[in-house]
């Protein structure tokens, strides 16, 4: 398991410590040098863990079973546009999505990027990608690019911070 948080110079917040700590109980059930689950599959042995600290998880694809996150609100404050997430922790205001194979090679983690950042009451994001898949080392790529993308300073991200993790 690896892991990494940006902006690279501030420290973890406890509350996405718990995050990681929870990719840790299950490494052995979720790697990826071992297994070759999809996301929901990791998703589904991760829940209970998720779930302990306090996390709404994704059930499955029908509409009760999917966690919505508004981005806009129109008439008498209702939700106007949401985005979908895999769990979500409304206290914390913690995002987190689980990729598998899409990661880098169809820039899932873009698109989880960008909702995150359009989402109401969200602080942080965590992504969780494959180490490898498919010869692509899609953890280090996806933290180079965001390495790169804070070093460069270009962009005004309303985020506090971004937690990658490689299982």
């Amino acid at each position: 398991m690896n892991w990494t948080f940006y902006p690279l110079n501030k420290k973890i917040p406890k509350a996405l410590e718990k995050v990681v700590k929870c990719f840790e109980n299950c490494e052995d059930k979720i790697s990826s040098t071992l297994h070759k689950y999809k996301s929901d599959e990791v998703l589904q042995i991760i829940c209970p863990e998720f779930e302990r600290i306090n996390y709404v998880v994704e059930k499955g694809k029908s509409g009760e079973q999917k966690i919505r996150v508004p981005v806009m609100y129109g008439e008498n404050g209702k939700p106007e546009l949401s985005f979908e997430v895999d769990a979500y922790n409304r206290e914390e205001k913690i995002v987190i999505e689980v990729e598998a194979g899409r990661a880098w090679t169809n820039y899932q983690f873009l698109k989880d990027f960008y909702e995150a950042c359009c989402m109401d009451n969200v602080r942080y994001l965590c992504i969780a990608v494959r180490k490898i898949y498919r010869n692509n080392q899609d953890y280090k790529k996806i933290c180079n690019f965001f390495e790169n993308m804070y070093i460069s300073n270009r962009f005004e991200i309303p985020l506090k911070g971004i937690l990658i993790i490689g299982y």
